[in-house]
């Protein structure tokens, strides 16, 4: 083989392993959907349910027409109770799968909300360690907070580390 068909078979090799994770992910979409759906029927609980795949994850989101309070329940004080719920979903596709999961559940649209606050705490963090030279030590967080925090401190040009045990782990902003 010559090498331009070395690396055509090779991208090919690759969409198709990438055809491959995508197929993946929307099959645990569409189990932790149906799971989903009947806990907010055993709940008596209105809600669409919408799915998306972002990177190697899946996305499924519950949502509710205008301010659904019902399902503002299901994420709890501090999304305690989406949390938990997370993990239910996760069991449930692994059930199914045989395969562990890393699907991220959004309930109301709170990891949203949640997602643009921390991301704006990491880039005000980054501006700080970058003015003041010094590290700057944020609260401690739940992993999905840390990621966050991470990729917005990364977005600013700096690098952030996690410190501590469960549940005190916290970000650590290092100045350049």
């Amino acid at each position: 083989m010559t090498e331009g068909t070395t690396s055509a078979v090779e991208a090919e090799a690759a969409a198709s392993t990438d055809e491959n994770v995508i197929a993946r992910l929307e099959q645990e979409g569409d189990i932790a959907a149906d799971y989903l759906e009947g806990l907010l029927d055993i709940a008596d609980l209105d809600g669409d349910i919408d799915m998306d795949v972002e990177g190697d994850r899946a996305l499924v989101s519950i949502v509710g027409e205008g301010n659904d309070r019902a399902l503002q329940r299901l994420v709890g004080q501090d999304g305690e109770v989406l949390e938990a719920l997370q993990e239910l979903t996760r069991l449930a596709v692994h059930r199914e799968t045989g395969e562990r999961s890393r699907l991220m559940l959004d309930i109301a649209g709170f990891r949203a909300r949640k997602r643009s606050e921390l991301a704006a705490l990491g880039a005000e963090a980054a501006e700080q360690a970058k003015s003041s030279g010094e590290q700057v030590k944020l609260r401690p967080m739940t992993p999905f907070e840390r990621k966050v925090v991470h990729d917005a401190v990364a977005a600013a040009g700096l690098r952030s580390e996690s410190e501590g045990e469960e549940p005190e782990r916290c970000v650590v902003v290092l100045p350049v």
